[in-house]
Protein backbone atom coordinates (compact mmCIF):
# COMPACT_ATOMS: atom_id res chain seq x y z
CA UNK A 1 0.00 0.00 0.00
CA UNK A 2 2.83 2.84 1.07
CA UNK A 3 3.71 2.10 -3.53
CA UNK A 4 0.50 2.71 -3.99
CA UNK A 5 0.38 5.69 -2.17
CA UNK A 6 3.63 6.99 -3.75
CA UNK A 7 2.93 6.10 -7.09
CA UNK A 8 -0.29 7.82 -6.40
CA UNK A 9 1.07 11.24 -4.87
CA UNK A 10 3.70 11.28 -7.56
CA UNK A 11 1.00 11.05 -9.97
CA UNK A 12 -0.56 13.78 -8.83
CA UNK A 13 2.21 16.15 -8.10
CA UNK A 14 3.33 15.72 -12.24
CA UNK A 15 -0.12 16.58 -13.39
CA UNK A 16 -0.82 19.31 -11.03
CA UNK A 17 2.61 21.17 -10.26
CA UNK A 18 0.68 23.71 -7.80
CA UNK A 19 -0.43 20.95 -5.93
CA UNK A 20 2.74 19.38 -4.60
CA UNK A 21 2.76 21.27 -1.46
CA UNK A 22 -0.64 19.84 0.06
CA UNK A 23 0.32 16.01 -1.17
CA UNK A 24 2.25 15.08 2.00
CA UNK A 25 -1.14 15.82 4.01
CA UNK A 26 -3.04 13.18 1.82
CA UNK A 27 -3.51 10.30 3.22
CA UNK A 28 -4.93 7.27 1.48
CA UNK A 29 -6.38 4.08 3.95
CA UNK A 30 -9.81 5.18 2.90
CA UNK A 31 -8.76 3.37 -0.09
CA UNK A 32 -7.05 0.71 1.71
CA UNK A 33 -8.73 -2.82 2.85
CA UNK A 34 -5.27 -3.38 5.13
CA UNK A 35 -5.05 -0.37 7.09
CA UNK A 36 -5.49 -0.41 11.21
CA UNK A 37 -9.08 0.08 12.44
CA UNK A 38 -7.58 3.06 13.37
CA UNK A 39 -7.48 4.85 10.37
CA UNK A 40 -10.68 4.09 8.55
CA UNK A 41 -12.83 6.45 8.04
CA UNK A 42 -16.33 6.21 10.42
CA UNK A 43 -18.48 5.33 7.12
CA UNK A 44 -21.52 3.15 8.32
CA UNK A 45 -24.28 2.11 5.20
CA UNK A 46 -27.74 2.39 5.99
CA UNK A 47 -30.20 0.10 6.77
CA UNK A 48 -30.99 -2.33 3.38
CA UNK A 49 -33.84 -5.26 3.78
CA UNK A 50 -31.88 -7.71 1.90
CA UNK A 51 -29.80 -10.24 2.45
CA UNK A 52 -27.75 -11.80 -0.42
CA UNK A 53 -27.70 -15.88 -0.88
CA UNK A 54 -24.83 -17.51 0.74
CA UNK A 55 -22.26 -17.87 -2.19
CA UNK A 56 -20.70 -21.45 -2.71
CA UNK A 57 -19.32 -20.80 -6.09
CA UNK A 58 -15.27 -20.55 -7.45
CA UNK A 59 -13.58 -17.96 -5.23
CA UNK A 60 -11.90 -15.14 -6.84
CA UNK A 61 -8.23 -16.37 -7.09
CA UNK A 62 -9.85 -19.52 -9.10
CA UNK A 63 -12.23 -16.98 -11.24
CA UNK A 64 -8.60 -14.77 -11.69
CA UNK A 65 -6.18 -17.84 -12.58
CA UNK A 66 -9.12 -19.00 -15.69
CA UNK A 67 -9.71 -15.83 -16.37
CA UNK A 68 -5.95 -15.21 -17.34
CA UNK A 69 -5.67 -18.40 -18.84
CA UNK A 70 -9.20 -18.31 -21.18
CA UNK A 71 -10.14 -14.79 -21.74
CA UNK A 72 -7.93 -12.16 -23.68
CA UNK A 73 -5.48 -10.52 -22.27
CA UNK A 74 -6.67 -7.14 -23.52
CA UNK A 75 -8.83 -7.21 -20.25
CA UNK A 76 -8.43 -4.92 -17.36
CA UNK A 77 -9.24 -4.61 -13.76
CA UNK A 78 -9.27 -2.71 -10.84
CA UNK A 79 -8.11 -3.35 -7.43
CA UNK A 80 -4.31 -5.53 -7.24
CA UNK A 81 -6.74 -7.91 -5.70
CA UNK A 82 -9.62 -7.97 -8.04
CA UNK A 83 -13.39 -8.11 -6.39
CA UNK A 84 -15.42 -11.17 -7.07
CA UNK A 85 -18.73 -9.16 -7.17
CA UNK A 86 -21.19 -11.93 -7.14
CA UNK A 87 -24.92 -10.63 -6.60
CA UNK A 88 -26.54 -7.24 -6.84
CA UNK A 89 -29.68 -5.48 -5.60
CA UNK A 90 -30.63 -2.10 -6.84
CA UNK A 91 -27.76 0.65 -5.74
CA UNK A 92 -25.98 -2.19 -3.82
CA UNK A 93 -23.12 -5.54 -5.12
CA UNK A 94 -22.22 -7.98 -2.95
CA UNK A 95 -18.77 -9.58 -3.08
CA UNK A 96 -18.06 -13.61 -2.46
CA UNK A 97 -18.14 -13.19 1.16
CA UNK A 98 -21.52 -10.61 1.11
CA UNK A 99 -19.69 -8.17 1.62
CA UNK A 100 -21.65 -5.06 0.44
CA UNK A 101 -20.56 -1.88 -1.31
CA UNK A 102 -22.67 1.07 -2.89
CA UNK A 103 -21.99 1.03 -6.80
CA UNK A 104 -21.50 4.64 -8.05
CA UNK A 105 -20.16 3.73 -11.11
CA UNK A 106 -23.29 1.70 -12.71
CA UNK A 107 -21.46 -0.77 -14.43
CA UNK A 108 -19.72 1.74 -16.40
CA UNK A 109 -22.90 4.07 -16.41
CA UNK A 110 -24.92 1.19 -17.55
CA UNK A 111 -27.27 0.17 -14.38
CA UNK A 112 -30.14 2.85 -14.95
CA UNK A 113 -32.72 1.58 -12.40
CA UNK A 114 -30.62 -0.49 -10.00
CA UNK A 115 -29.47 -4.06 -9.70
CA UNK A 116 -31.82 -6.88 -10.71
CA UNK A 117 -34.36 -4.51 -10.83
CA UNK A 118 -38.11 -6.66 -10.20
CA UNK A 119 -40.13 -5.52 -12.83
CA UNK A 120 -37.24 -5.62 -15.41
CA UNK A 121 -36.19 -9.42 -14.08
CA UNK A 122 -39.65 -10.35 -14.23
CA UNK A 123 -40.30 -8.87 -17.84
CA UNK A 124 -37.43 -10.79 -18.88
CA UNK A 125 -38.31 -13.84 -17.38
CA UNK A 126 -42.02 -13.99 -18.28
CA UNK A 127 -40.41 -13.23 -21.92
CA UNK A 128 -38.25 -15.80 -21.88
CA UNK A 129 -40.90 -18.43 -20.89
CA UNK A 130 -43.15 -17.87 -23.65
CA UNK A 131 -40.39 -17.01 -26.50
CA UNK A 132 -36.50 -16.58 -26.27
CA UNK A 133 -35.78 -15.59 -29.55
CA UNK A 134 -37.58 -14.70 -33.15
CA UNK A 135 -35.66 -12.79 -35.33
CA UNK A 136 -37.54 -9.50 -37.40
CA UNK A 137 -38.13 -11.87 -40.17
CA UNK A 138 -41.30 -12.59 -38.13
CA UNK A 139 -43.71 -10.68 -36.57
CA UNK A 140 -43.44 -10.11 -32.53
CA UNK A 141 -45.45 -7.74 -30.51
CA UNK A 142 -42.42 -7.11 -28.28
CA UNK A 143 -40.30 -5.79 -30.70
CA UNK A 144 -42.75 -3.14 -31.86
CA UNK A 145 -44.13 -1.87 -28.14
CA UNK A 146 -40.53 -1.08 -27.73
CA UNK A 147 -40.09 0.90 -30.46
CA UNK A 148 -43.43 2.39 -30.50
CA UNK A 149 -41.98 3.36 -26.50
CA UNK A 150 -38.86 4.76 -27.54
CA UNK A 151 -40.02 6.90 -30.45
CA UNK A 152 -42.59 8.58 -27.99
CA UNK A 153 -39.56 9.99 -25.78
CA UNK A 154 -37.87 11.58 -28.92
CA UNK A 155 -38.17 14.59 -30.45
CA UNK A 156 -39.18 16.21 -33.42
CA UNK A 157 -38.82 13.50 -36.76
CA UNK A 158 -36.86 11.34 -34.98
CA UNK A 159 -39.46 8.24 -35.11
CA UNK A 160 -37.64 5.51 -36.90
CA UNK A 161 -35.74 2.75 -34.66
CA UNK A 162 -32.98 0.13 -35.69
CA UNK A 163 -32.21 -2.15 -32.59
CA UNK A 164 -28.47 -3.71 -32.37
CA UNK A 165 -26.50 -5.15 -29.55
CA UNK A 166 -24.16 -2.22 -28.11
CA UNK A 167 -22.94 1.13 -28.40
CA UNK A 168 -20.32 0.91 -30.89
CA UNK A 169 -22.57 -1.29 -32.98
CA UNK A 170 -24.93 1.61 -32.97
CA UNK A 171 -22.53 4.35 -34.17
CA UNK A 172 -21.44 1.65 -36.83
CA UNK A 173 -25.01 1.93 -38.54
CA UNK A 174 -25.20 5.91 -38.04
CA UNK A 175 -22.05 6.27 -39.31
CA UNK A 176 -23.19 3.77 -42.31
CA UNK A 177 -26.44 5.88 -42.32
CA UNK A 178 -24.79 8.88 -42.66
CA UNK A 179 -22.51 8.21 -45.83
CA UNK A 180 -25.52 6.67 -47.63
CA UNK A 181 -27.63 9.53 -47.08
CA UNK A 182 -26.05 12.18 -47.70
CA UNK A 183 -23.54 10.55 -50.83
CA UNK A 184 -20.07 12.01 -48.97
CA UNK A 185 -17.42 10.04 -47.07
CA UNK A 186 -15.85 12.37 -44.46
CA UNK A 187 -17.18 12.11 -40.82
CA UNK A 188 -16.35 14.78 -38.29
CA UNK A 189 -15.42 13.81 -34.40
CA UNK A 190 -14.34 15.60 -31.64
CA UNK A 191 -11.19 15.40 -30.31
CA UNK A 192 -11.00 13.46 -26.69
CA UNK A 193 -14.08 11.55 -27.89
CA UNK A 194 -15.02 8.12 -27.30
CA UNK A 195 -17.79 6.51 -29.60
CA UNK A 196 -16.67 2.52 -29.64
CA UNK A 197 -13.87 -0.07 -29.69
CA UNK A 198 -15.01 -1.76 -33.59
CA UNK A 199 -12.75 -1.69 -36.22
CA UNK A 200 -14.88 1.95 -37.78
CA UNK A 201 -15.91 3.12 -34.60
CA UNK A 202 -12.06 3.53 -33.50
CA UNK A 203 -11.63 6.05 -36.04
CA UNK A 204 -14.77 8.17 -34.29
CA UNK A 205 -12.79 7.65 -31.32
CA UNK A 206 -10.03 10.03 -30.37
CA UNK A 207 -7.77 9.02 -27.41
CA UNK A 208 -4.85 7.14 -28.12
CA UNK A 209 -5.47 4.50 -25.30
CA UNK A 210 -8.04 3.19 -27.49
CA UNK A 211 -6.85 3.21 -30.68
CA UNK A 212 -4.75 1.04 -32.77
CA UNK A 213 -2.37 1.51 -35.83
CA UNK A 214 -5.39 0.35 -38.25
CA UNK A 215 -6.53 2.22 -41.24
CA UNK A 216 -9.69 4.81 -40.18
CA UNK A 217 -11.19 6.25 -43.35
CA UNK A 218 -12.35 9.32 -43.70
CA UNK A 219 -12.50 10.55 -40.37
CA UNK A 220 -11.08 14.14 -39.20
CA UNK A 221 -11.08 15.05 -35.18
CA UNK A 222 -11.88 18.49 -34.49
CA UNK A 223 -11.19 20.54 -31.28
CA UNK A 224 -12.83 19.34 -28.39
CA UNK A 225 -15.24 22.86 -27.03
CA UNK A 226 -13.37 21.76 -23.25
CA UNK A 227 -15.25 25.22 -21.59
CA UNK A 228 -12.46 24.92 -18.83
CA UNK A 229 -9.17 23.21 -20.10
CA UNK A 230 -9.70 24.04 -24.14
CA UNK A 231 -7.75 26.49 -26.14
CA UNK A 232 -10.87 28.98 -26.66
CA UNK A 233 -12.40 28.61 -23.14
CA UNK A 234 -16.14 28.34 -22.97
CA UNK A 235 -16.00 30.03 -26.37
CA UNK A 236 -18.60 28.13 -28.84
CA UNK A 237 -17.99 30.49 -31.81
CA UNK A 238 -14.50 30.04 -31.75
CA UNK A 239 -14.90 26.12 -31.37
CA UNK A 240 -17.10 26.38 -34.64
CA UNK A 241 -14.95 28.40 -36.39
CA UNK A 242 -12.37 25.10 -35.97
CA UNK A 243 -15.33 23.26 -37.81
CA UNK A 244 -15.68 25.59 -40.71
CA UNK A 245 -11.67 25.96 -41.25
CA UNK A 246 -12.05 22.39 -41.53
CA UNK A 247 -14.37 22.34 -44.39
CA UNK A 248 -12.61 24.85 -45.91
CA UNK A 249 -9.13 24.21 -46.02
CA UNK A 250 -9.13 20.18 -44.97
CA UNK A 251 -11.63 18.55 -47.16
CA UNK A 252 -13.62 19.19 -50.05
CA UNK A 253 -16.31 21.26 -48.77
CA UNK A 254 -18.42 18.30 -47.93
CA UNK A 255 -19.26 15.91 -44.86
CA UNK A 256 -21.23 12.79 -44.36
CA UNK A 257 -22.02 13.74 -40.42
CA UNK A 258 -20.65 14.92 -37.43
CA UNK A 259 -20.92 13.04 -34.65
CA UNK A 260 -20.58 13.82 -30.97
CA UNK A 261 -21.51 13.16 -27.02
CA UNK A 262 -23.38 16.16 -25.25
CA UNK A 263 -20.57 15.03 -22.34
CA UNK A 264 -17.65 13.85 -23.09
CA UNK A 265 -17.93 10.48 -21.02
CA UNK A 266 -14.47 8.17 -21.16
CA UNK A 267 -12.96 11.61 -21.90
CA UNK A 268 -13.38 12.70 -18.17
CA UNK A 269 -16.82 13.28 -18.04
CA UNK A 270 -16.27 16.81 -19.92
CA UNK A 271 -19.28 18.87 -20.95
CA UNK A 272 -19.45 20.84 -24.31
CA UNK A 273 -19.11 25.02 -24.47
CA UNK A 274 -22.59 26.38 -24.07
CA UNK A 275 -24.18 26.89 -27.67
CA UNK A 276 -21.42 24.71 -29.47
CA UNK A 277 -23.84 22.08 -30.98
CA UNK A 278 -26.16 24.45 -32.33
CA UNK A 279 -23.56 26.35 -34.07
CA UNK A 280 -21.96 23.50 -35.16
CA UNK A 281 -24.87 21.20 -36.53
CA UNK A 282 -25.99 24.34 -38.71
CA UNK A 283 -22.39 24.85 -40.36
CA UNK A 284 -22.41 20.79 -40.90
CA UNK A 285 -26.02 20.84 -42.66
CA UNK A 286 -25.08 23.20 -44.58
CA UNK A 287 -21.88 21.07 -45.89
CA UNK A 288 -24.37 18.38 -46.44
CA UNK A 289 -23.71 16.41 -43.58
CA UNK A 290 -25.94 15.51 -41.07
CA UNK A 291 -25.82 15.51 -36.69
CA UNK A 292 -25.21 12.63 -34.56
CA UNK A 293 -25.63 12.82 -30.98
CA UNK A 294 -24.21 9.86 -29.18
CA UNK A 295 -26.47 8.83 -26.16
CA UNK A 296 -25.16 5.95 -25.02
CA UNK A 297 -23.86 7.45 -21.85
CA UNK A 298 -25.63 10.70 -21.34
CA UNK A 299 -29.22 9.52 -22.32
CA UNK A 300 -32.06 8.61 -20.76
CA UNK A 301 -32.35 11.48 -17.92
CA UNK A 302 -29.22 11.19 -16.69
CA UNK A 303 -28.46 15.12 -17.08
CA UNK A 304 -31.15 15.54 -14.70
CA UNK A 305 -32.29 18.29 -16.20
CA UNK A 306 -33.01 16.79 -19.29
CA UNK A 307 -33.88 13.08 -21.01
CA UNK A 308 -31.68 13.17 -23.61
CA UNK A 309 -28.26 14.59 -23.01
CA UNK A 310 -28.50 16.79 -26.23
CA UNK A 311 -31.47 18.36 -25.33
CA UNK A 312 -29.00 20.51 -22.68
CA UNK A 313 -27.80 22.03 -26.20
CA UNK A 314 -31.35 22.96 -27.81
CA UNK A 315 -30.68 20.93 -31.02
CA UNK A 316 -31.95 18.43 -32.39
CA UNK A 317 -30.14 16.11 -34.14
CA UNK A 318 -30.80 13.99 -37.42
CA UNK A 319 -29.53 10.64 -35.86
CA UNK A 320 -29.59 9.43 -32.55
CA UNK A 321 -27.21 6.44 -31.06
CA UNK A 322 -27.96 4.80 -27.51
CA UNK A 323 -27.00 1.91 -25.55
CA UNK A 324 -26.03 1.07 -21.37
CA UNK A 325 -28.58 2.69 -20.20
CA UNK A 326 -30.91 1.95 -22.34
CA UNK A 327 -31.50 -2.22 -21.28
CA UNK A 328 -29.97 -1.78 -17.57
CA UNK A 329 -27.41 -4.40 -18.19
CA UNK A 330 -28.79 -6.05 -21.46
CA UNK A 331 -26.90 -6.57 -24.41
CA UNK A 332 -29.05 -3.71 -26.29
CA UNK A 333 -28.74 -0.83 -28.44
CA UNK A 334 -30.74 1.59 -31.33
CA UNK A 335 -30.30 3.94 -33.58
CA UNK A 336 -33.12 6.19 -34.43
CA UNK A 337 -34.08 8.99 -36.54
CA UNK A 338 -36.34 10.16 -39.34
CA UNK A 339 -38.26 8.39 -42.12
CA UNK A 340 -36.38 9.55 -44.71
CA UNK A 341 -32.99 9.12 -43.34
CA UNK A 342 -33.87 5.71 -42.44
CA UNK A 343 -35.35 4.72 -46.02
CA UNK A 344 -31.54 4.68 -47.38
CA UNK A 345 -31.02 1.33 -45.46
CA UNK A 346 -33.68 -0.36 -47.78
CA UNK A 347 -31.12 -0.05 -50.90
CA UNK A 348 -29.66 -3.90 -49.61
CA UNK A 349 -30.68 -6.04 -46.76
CA UNK A 350 -29.95 -4.58 -43.53
CA UNK A 351 -30.20 -7.16 -40.84
CA UNK A 352 -29.12 -7.84 -37.36
CA UNK A 353 -30.18 -11.22 -35.66
CA UNK A 354 -30.72 -10.74 -32.43
CA UNK A 355 -30.98 -6.48 -32.75
CA UNK A 356 -34.90 -6.75 -30.92
CA UNK A 357 -35.02 -9.87 -29.43
CA UNK A 358 -38.16 -10.43 -27.74
CA UNK A 359 -36.29 -10.91 -24.59
CA UNK A 360 -34.42 -7.47 -24.87
CA UNK A 361 -36.83 -6.06 -26.05
CA UNK A 362 -39.42 -6.17 -23.50
CA UNK A 363 -36.23 -5.78 -20.63
CA UNK A 364 -36.21 -2.41 -22.37
CA UNK A 365 -39.98 -1.40 -22.12
CA UNK A 366 -39.38 -2.51 -19.14
CA UNK A 367 -36.60 -0.05 -17.96
CA UNK A 368 -38.37 3.04 -19.85
CA UNK A 369 -41.87 2.59 -18.01
CA UNK A 370 -39.15 2.19 -14.53
CA UNK A 371 -37.70 5.50 -15.61
CA UNK A 372 -40.80 7.02 -15.49
CA UNK A 373 -42.78 5.17 -12.68
CA UNK A 374 -39.54 6.16 -10.24
CA UNK A 375 -39.01 9.47 -11.71
CA UNK A 376 -35.34 8.69 -12.31
CA UNK A 377 -34.57 11.77 -14.09
CA UNK A 378 -35.88 14.28 -11.12
CA UNK A 379 -33.64 11.38 -9.08
CA UNK A 380 -30.39 12.32 -10.82
CA UNK A 381 -31.36 15.78 -10.60
CA UNK A 382 -31.70 15.87 -6.78
CA UNK A 383 -28.97 13.20 -6.08
CA UNK A 384 -26.39 15.09 -8.92
CA UNK A 385 -27.49 18.69 -7.02
CA UNK A 386 -26.72 17.88 -3.34
CA UNK A 387 -23.25 16.05 -4.67
CA UNK A 388 -21.95 19.11 -6.43
CA UNK A 389 -23.16 21.41 -3.49
CA UNK A 390 -21.11 18.50 -1.25
CA UNK A 391 -18.43 18.96 -3.28
CA UNK A 392 -18.46 22.72 -3.68
CA UNK A 393 -18.51 22.94 0.25
CA UNK A 394 -14.91 20.85 0.66
CA UNK A 395 -13.89 22.64 -2.32
CA UNK A 396 -14.23 26.40 -0.14
CA UNK A 397 -11.87 24.59 2.81
CA UNK A 398 -9.39 23.02 1.35
CA UNK A 399 -7.11 25.16 -1.09
CA UNK A 400 -5.96 22.08 -3.45
CA UNK A 401 -9.16 21.80 -4.81
CA UNK A 402 -9.26 23.92 -8.01
CA UNK A 403 -11.47 26.10 -9.36
CA UNK A 404 -11.84 23.58 -12.70
CA UNK A 405 -15.06 21.52 -12.89
CA UNK A 406 -12.90 18.03 -13.33
CA UNK A 407 -9.26 17.21 -12.21
CA UNK A 408 -7.90 14.25 -12.79
CA UNK A 409 -4.26 12.87 -12.98
CA UNK A 410 -2.97 10.22 -14.92
CA UNK A 411 -0.42 7.27 -14.13
CA UNK A 412 -1.05 5.70 -17.14
CA UNK A 413 -4.29 4.21 -16.29
CA UNK A 414 -5.59 5.55 -13.03
CA UNK A 415 -7.91 8.49 -13.13
CA UNK A 416 -9.26 10.53 -10.61
CA UNK A 417 -12.11 12.76 -10.41
CA UNK A 418 -12.71 15.07 -7.85
CA UNK A 419 -15.57 16.69 -9.13
CA UNK A 420 -18.31 14.43 -11.09
CA UNK A 421 -21.08 16.00 -13.09
CA UNK A 422 -24.29 15.75 -12.48
CA UNK A 423 -26.08 12.65 -13.71
CA UNK A 424 -23.07 10.68 -15.07
CA UNK A 425 -21.10 7.91 -13.32
CA UNK A 426 -23.01 8.47 -9.85
CA UNK A 427 -26.45 9.46 -9.34
CA UNK A 428 -28.35 6.93 -11.62
CA UNK A 429 -27.21 4.18 -9.30
CA UNK A 430 -27.84 5.40 -5.95
CA UNK A 431 -31.49 5.09 -5.29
Amino acid sequence: MALQTQLLKKALAEAHPRLAHHLHKLTFSAFSSSSPASAQPSLVFPPFDYHPTPYNGPRADQVWEKRKKFLGPSLFHFYQKPLNIVEGKMQYLFDEDGKRYLDAFAGIVTVSCGHCHPDIVNAVIEQTKLLQHATTIYLHHAITDFAEALASKMPGNLKVVYFVNSGSEANELAMLMARLYTGNLGMLSLRNAYHGGSSSTIGLTALKTWKYPIPEGEIHHVVNPDPYRGVFGSDAKLYAKDVQDHLDYGSSGNVAGFIAETIQGVGGAVELAPGYLKLVYDIVRKAGGVCIADEVQTGFGRTGSHYWGFETQGVIPDIVTMAKGIGNGLPLGAVVTTAEIASVLSQKIQFNTFGGNPVCSAGGLAVLKVLDKEKRQAHCSDVGSHLLERLRALQQRHESITLEPLFFFNAKAITLNLFILKGIFCTDSIV
